[in-house]
């Protein structure tokens, strides 16, 4: 266990966009990004803890949290991250991504492998690939219904809707999810909603789905027992396609599996971590 030293934050001018960081902690670079719907604030269990062990980072993707809006120019996940670590001066690193990041750091890792020391997709998304379990037909309508919720402006509505199908999950009702969970995520999903939607970025040309086997770093896929079922398959297929992949399942948990469950969390991560070079 390495000293920790004092948090700092700020703002990285990358790409256009100012994004804003935090960074704590001695030793061996952990770079955490945050789902789609949420932002750094995602990883308040983790971040104190991984930086005991690891110079840990955790920024929020633009348009999310403390960082610029998105603009109005088409723009890259991965490049952003790219322009982030060489502000930082960073030239190797873990990266731990969960949901829409899941996806952001397995294209990362094939765009800039010599840059990746260790790979962490959590409840990740997957470029390219088509699931065969898609959502049922009920989970449909609620995202229909969200959409329709946004569109009249109807913002604490669209949270509820979407904290269901996220932080719900399947075979669970929100009576059986901590409080405290649905609300430290609604608060960060009603921050977003509240500034409207960013363009999207640039497609990934080559579908990632097609070349997991050519990934050579050490890889831990991450997914709850209760996320949606196109998730999980996803997860499958990474844990399959990337060579030497292993999948950890924590159970009773849905999409934002780090936050029901942090101590579980944080120590399938650090004893991953800990059998790195």
């Amino acid at each position: 266990m390495t000293e920790t030293r004092p948090t700092q934050t700020g703002y990285a001018e990358v790409n256009g966009a100012r994004l804003w960081y935090e960074a704590a902690g001695t030793g061996h670079p952990l770079i955490m990004l945050h789902g789609g719907l949420v932002d750094s604030g995602l990883w308040d269990p983790q971040f104190p803890v991984f930086a005991q062990h690891y110079r840990t980072i955790r920024y929020d993707l633009r348009g999310h949290g403390r960082s610029c809006d998105a603009g109005l120019e088409p723009y890259s996940h991965i490049d952003d991250l790219l322009a982030l670590l060489g502000v930082l001066e960073i030239a190797r690193a873990h990266i731990l991504g969960l949901s829409m990041s899941g996806a952001i750091v397995v294209d990362f890792a094939l765009a800039h492998p010599e840059m990746v020391t260790a790979l962490l997709p959590v409840a990740a998304g997957l470029s390219g690939y088509e699931p065969r379990a898609m959502p049922a037909p009920e989970i449909e309508q609620r995202f229909a219904e969200e959409e329709e919720a946004l569109e009249r402006g109807a913002v604490d509505e669209a949270v509820e809707i979407s904290l269901q199908p996220w932080t719900d999950g399947t075979e669970r009702g929100p009576e059986r999810v901590n409080p405290a969970v649905r609300e430290r995520v609604r608060q960060m999903t009603t921050a977003l909603y509240t500034r409207g939607d960013p363009p999207s970025p640039v497609r990934i040309e080559r579908p990632t789905a097609t070349r997991l086997g050519e990934i050579r770093v050490p890889t831990l896929v991450i997914v709850g027992d209760r996320d949606l079922p196109n998730i999980r398959e996803m997860a499958d297929a990474l844990a399959a396609g990337i060579p030497g992949a292993r999948q950890a399942i924590i159970p009773n948990t849905a999409h934002h599996l780090n936050l029901e469950q942090p101590e579980e969390f944080n120590r399938i991560v650090l004893d991953f971590l800990a059998e790195q070079p």
